[in-house]
């Protein structure tokens, strides 16, 4: 049996209010260490909830989170890391302070952020641009930079918020191939949340598809893909096979999603 990394187990969460929200669960879910895990479902679900609860940046109003076997609750636990969708880069940094930035704040030795900071660099590919600004970066460098950021924090579980959903197609296939070398590299599991279907297919080794909100898992779909796959698996006949497993799934639960 593989050995768990996280768990969450009856987790639910309801955001308060003259009309409660209930947006999320009541739900299980057991990852397993250094797998690549990825999660779909409509607009609205829960996707990102359950993300900040797993993160613990946000507390589930029912049930209860580990990582490691440690209790989630109140603050992110040491170990992971986590990347938005959104630029989270200062623009006033350049590419290698914006990467230094967590070590320096957490007081790292300097000799130890010059090397972390030149490893993260080197490999997400940004050493031409170690010393140019956010500005000067295309949308998809600027990503770059901020998995380098997480990368150079040594997380041993990686938690990423559509963090291509404002790439063209072309270049998230190219994001997903040096997200698939870091986990490759680090080890690290990963937990995606995304909402294109081709994307969790190629990257993942399970997809949970969820309902409609409040979100639960309706599907856990295993992908069969070798550890050492990249995009190019887009092309093999059975990436058909699963992705239209995963939109089987949740086409139903869309069309709630909609209203219809």
């Amino acid at each position: 049996m593989p050995e768990i990394h996280a768990s969450m187990r009856g987790i639910a969460r309801i955001y308060p209010g003259p009309k409660p929200v209930h947006a999320l669960g009541p739900l299980d879910l057991d990852i397993a260490k250094g797998e690549f895990f990825a999660v779909v479902g409509p607009s609205g679900c829960g996707k990102s909830t359950l993300l900040d609860v797993l993160a613990g940046l946000s507390a589930p109003t029912e049930g209860h989170i580990t990582f490691e076997d440690k209790p989630v609750a109140g603050t992110v636990p040491d170990g992971i890391g986590v990347v938005f969708q959104e630029d989270a880069s200062f623009p006033w940094l350049t590419v290698q302070d914006n990467v230094a930035f967590g070590l320096r704040r957490a007081g790292t030795d300097a000799a130890e952020v010059a090397r972390r900071v030149d490893y993260a660099i080197g490999f997400m590919g940004l050493r031409d641009f170690a010393k140019a600004y956010p500005a000067q970066l295309s949308g998809g460098m600027r990503q770059r930079v901020c998995i380098a950021r997480t990368l150079v924090l040594q997380p041993r579980m990686i938690l990423l918020d559509e963090p291509f959903g404002a790439l063209d197609q072309q270049t998230r296939l190219l994001m997903g191939d040096e997200l698939l070398r870091l986990w490759r590299e680090t080890g690290a599991t990963v937990l995606l949340i995304t909402h294109a279907l081709d994307e969790a297919a190629m990257l993942s080794d399970r997809v949970g598809v969820m309902s409609a909100r409040p979100g639960i898992f309706i599907d856990l779909v295993e992908t069969g893909w070798p550890r050492d796959r990249d995009s190019r698996i887009v092309s093999d006949p059975a990436f058909g096979a699963v992705t239209g497993r995963l939109w089987s799934s949740l086409r139903v639960e869309s069309m709630k999603a909609m209203g219809r």
